[in-house]
């Protein structure tokens, strides 16, 4: 049975895995399937089209595709002729399309459609159909291994995006398969959009150990239960908000479906509110939920098993890899348990860099740079998150942590998502308002939810005002611009005086 060693060239994996199980489903989406040969022998194709149209070796390769086969055959298909394969949104402002692209400076851009107008127009798209035609011939493709196998995006919420080119070459590394617990031949569910990074190097990772990804076009709460029963899925991604609305399906729906097959349930890139996790512990058993935390850089990072967390209920556990140390806000490093301050990252003193910037530079001292998380460590080296610092409120001299109220919000019934923001007030700096999310037609009033935080948080920590809202808060993966819902109400406040 193939196995990929250290150092083995990403872009002969399909081949290898094709020669030895060429009937085997790599990856599905939607009502697509693609075998190991299929995969195998697209990749190759296109492979061929993108160096036929310039494409060498470190060039960045702009994937505007959306969760589909497609998405993959072009990774591998980069991975082959040592180019970097950039999964991007499809849905992605003009201008910040355009930033990205004269970040990337790509030769092709790959999307729907042909021809489609990207950035400022004078960039345009060609499709995998069309770079697999031009691939034309079975002709021999050697590999060539290049110095990046990924060059996620980052930072289009806050400011001008940035690119975080990956320090890892495109050879096999065990650790995406480690961190994540990830080995051979595992049934993996990607539920969130693979333009985000944990989803594309979680499915990648799959495909590398010889298993089957199955990619969800769009999340569907009973539908996620629905596929793994129909696919004996062993492996799945989810973000806590997708866990929030799968625990809002009816019991007799969740009770419906098989999930006995399910290994690992592994969560991140969002805080987990308490409540929310023990639900799933409860329901599926401690044993198979996991929780992994990182930037996208991946200087670091902690794991934690359900077991673990039980044992600290909360925590995001203990450093898996990297170096991790907490700075009080004043600058003076901490160094006993339960104090809190901002988590700095490092890459151990000696080994290579894990990121490169383009259109930024690292802000580091000694190696070290943060992602602006707030937290403290207990007594045996857990690590607990409190929120960002960019998020955190100063309310009449006290710090006041949004993704702490979201937790408490989080537990009441009605509550599909929360975003605790901070409005100008003059007599405390900042006056609590949280915007809830919940079903259209729901009977929950602000009045009720006040009422329900009244017994889980201190009086200095409750919303002074409550907006009910039906529409999402959060992407589909996850994430939250709150400094967006906070210019949006302020400039209706304006609009309004």
């Amino acid at each position: 049975m193939f196995t990929p060693e250290p150092g083995f060239p990403l872009g002969d994996i399909p081949g290898e895995y094709a020669a030895e199980r060429p009937e085997a489903v790599a990856v599905r989406a939607e009502d697509e399937e693609l075998t190991w040969d299929g995969l195998y022998r697209a990749s190759n194709a296109v492979a061929r089209g993108l160096k036929r149209s310039g494409v060498g070796p470190g060039r960045i390769v702009p994937l505007m595709l959306p969760n589909g086969v497609d998405v993959i055959v072009a990774a591998f298909a980069c991975l082959k002729i040592g180019a970097v394969p950039q999964p991007l949104s499809t849905r992605l402002a003009p201008p910040e399309e355009q930033a990205v692209l004269e970040l990337s400076d790509p030769v092709v851009v790959l999307g729907r459609e042909e021809g489609t107008p990207v950035g400022d127009g004078r960039s345009r798209t060609t499709t995998v159909a069309a770079l697999r035609r031009l691939g034309g011939s079975e002709d021999g493709l050697p590999t060539v291994v290049g110095a990046s196998w990924k060059a996620p995006t980052s930072g289009g919420s806050t400011g001008r995006p940035k690119i975080i080119l990956s320090g890892s070459s495109g050879t096999f590394h065990a650790f995406d398969s480690e961190a994540w617990g990830i080995g051979a031949r595992q049934r993996a569910l990607i539920t969130a959009p693979v333009h985000h990074n944990a989803p594309f190097s979680t499915a990648m990772t799959v495909l590398f150990n010889g298993g089957t990804v199955t990619l969800l076009g769009r999340f569907d709460a009973e539908r996620v239960l629905a596929e793994v029963e129909r696919h004996a899925i062993t492996w799945m991604y989810l973000v806590p908000t997708m866990m929030r609305r799968i625990l809002a399906l009816p019991g007799a729906t969740r009770r419906h479906y098989d999930l006995s097959s399910l290994v690992s349930v592994w969560h991140c890139a969002e805080p987990c509110p308490p409540a929310i996790k023990q639900a799933w512990i409860d329901w599926l058993g401690a044993e198979r939920i996991f929780e992994l935390y990182a930037g996208t850089e991946a200087q670091a990072g902690c794991t934690i098993s359900g077991p673990e967390w039980l044992e600290h209920r909360g925590s995001v556990g203990r450093p898996t890899w990297g170096e991790i140390k907490i700075v009080a806000l004043d600058g003076t490093p901490v160094t006993e348990s339960g104090r809190s301050g901002e988590v700095f990252m490092r890459v151990p003193p000696g080994n290579p860099p894990a990121f490169r910037y383009l259109g930024a530079q690292v802000k580091e001292v000694e190696g070290w740079s943060t992602l602006g998380d707030i937290g403290e460590f207990d007594a045996e080296g857990y690590l607990y998150l409190h929120d960002r610092r960019s998020d955190m409120l100063l309310v009449g001299g006290v710090n006041v942590y949004p993704a702490e109220i979201e937790g408490a919000l989080a537990e009441h019934p009605e509550v599909l998502s929360s975003a605790v923001i901070g409005l100008p007030d003059a007599d405390r700096g900042n006056r609590i308002h949280a915007i809830v999310q919940v079903e259209e037609g729901s009977t929950a009033t602000a009045e009720e939810i006040g009422s329900f935080l009244s017994g889980r948080l201190s009086p200095h920590k409750r919303p002074r005002s409550i907006e009910l809202v039906d529409t999402p808060l959060r992407s589909p993966a996850g994430k939250i611009r709150r400094s967006a819902l906070r210019a949006e109400r302020l400039a209706g406040a304006e609009a309004a005086s």
